[in-house]
This record gives C-alpha cells, structure tokens and sequence, in this order.
C-alpha cells in the first residue's frame, strides 16, 4: 500500500467495486458507492444524441480499460472533485503510474477528508495486510462518516475486493465496527458470514467482551445456538 504525507494510495481493487460511480458531492448520502454500473452510456450514444459530460466519458473508457484515455477525459471537467480525482488514481494505478496515482489520490483526500468510502475501503486493504485492529478502526471511522455506508455495499451479496482469504476477518471486524456503532442487526449478519467463512468460533465470540452489547440480544443468542449445533 502506497501512502504519502499521511494520506492512503488505496489498491485499485478495494475501489473498483465501490468508488468508479459513486457521484462526486462530499455529502454523505452521495459518498455511497452504487452496487452497479450505471446503463446510460449506452442509452446516451443509442437514444439520446446529447454529448457525455467529461466524467461519463472518462467512466466509460475506463470500464473499456482505455485507462490513458479516461485520465485525459476527466481532466476536462469544468470542476475537479475529490471523486473525479480518485478516478484519475485509479486509472494511474491500473498503469502501475504509482507516483501520479498518489498524487492523485491525495489531491482527492485533500479536497474531502470525510469521504467515508475512502475509511470502508481502507479498512478492507488493512485487513489484507493482516492490520485486523487498525481495519477495525477504519471500519468504525466510515460508519461514523455515514452511518448507511455498510447498507448499501453489501459484501455479503455482492462482489467484494477482499481476497477469499481475508473475507471472514473482514466480516468480523465489519460486525465489531457496527456493534460500536448500535447497529446490532447488521452486525449479526456479518458475525454470521465471519463464522460461515470458517474465521472464528462460536465460543471465541461469547467470549469475546467486544460483543458484550449483544448478549442480551435474542438474536445473537440464537446465532451461537445455530451455529455451534453445525
């Protein structure tokens, strides 16, 4: 992982699935990634004869992995957002462009430091590196930010970034950022997909004292019956 003057280059696969469209406004609601790549590329050149602004453009060549091509589109829209720049990092870091990639990435953080998908996808990197406390930190930094940042990107449903290895660590210190942040029935779910990836016991989370908030919860009584009868 590449980091410079304290920002994170994040790896291209952690932000391919959840960062190429999500919209550029630094509110929260409009941080969250949209699980599919919008139909309108083609819509626009068959139906509609209007031109592509510079970033449907640029989101269009970069999915035809004309990676030069989508850098030079972006780079004419009127206004340079945080997200327009991380697209511009992306696209440098699919050309191994490591140092203008950084430089990339860290114009975008500059421009909204609060960018709570940066966090989820950051604490997903950490995980691979086998940092599971820090990713724990990240986890809870982006559910802070926003707290839907989970609903909307569901790893469990969805194509994730996380190797299949790390993908249990991952569900688990996703349900500890949730329980810390008083989402109980999500992070039920994601104890469930840590344990039906094999990560961890249920005995090692009965005693695990960062779910104490659960032990009255009927649901996460029921989950432990469940999965220690298999």
């Amino acid at each position: 992982m590449l980091r410079l003057n304290g920002y994170v280059c994040l790896p291209v696969l952690a932000l391919a699935a959840s960062v190429l469209f999500s919209q550029d406004a630094p509110t929260a609601v409009r941080q969250r990634a949209l699980l599919h790549p919008p139909s309108t590329f083609a819509s626009a050149t068959a139906t509609n004869p209007r031109q592509l602004t510079p970033v449907e453009t640029g989101d269009a060549l970069l999915l035809k992995h004309r990676y030069q091509a989508a850098i030079a589109a972006y780079a004419k829209s009127p206004s340079m957002t945080a997200g327009i720049w991380n697209k511009m990092g992306m696209a440098n870091e699919l050309m191994a462009n490591l140092d203008e990639a950084v430089r990339c990435y860290n114009e975008s953080l500059r421009l909204d430091p609060n960018f709570a998908i940066y966090y989820k996808n950051f604490g997903t990197n950490l995980i691979a590196e086998k940092k599971y406390r820090e990713s724990w930190e990240a986890y809870k930094q982006a559910l802070a930010l926003d707290p839907g940042i989970f609903s909307e990107d569901d790893y469990r449903t969805v194509g994730t970034p996380a190797a299949v290895h790390d993908r249990g660590p991952m569900y688990y210190y996703m349900a500890l950022a949730c329980v810390c942040a008083g989402q109980n029935s999500r992070a039920l779910d994601y104890l469930r997909s840590a344990m039906n990836e094999g990560f961890i016991e249920p005995e090692k989370i009965a005693s695990d004292k960062e779910f104490a908030a659960l032990s009255g919860d009927p649901g996460f009584k029921r989950l432990l019956a469940e999965e220690s009868r298999q």
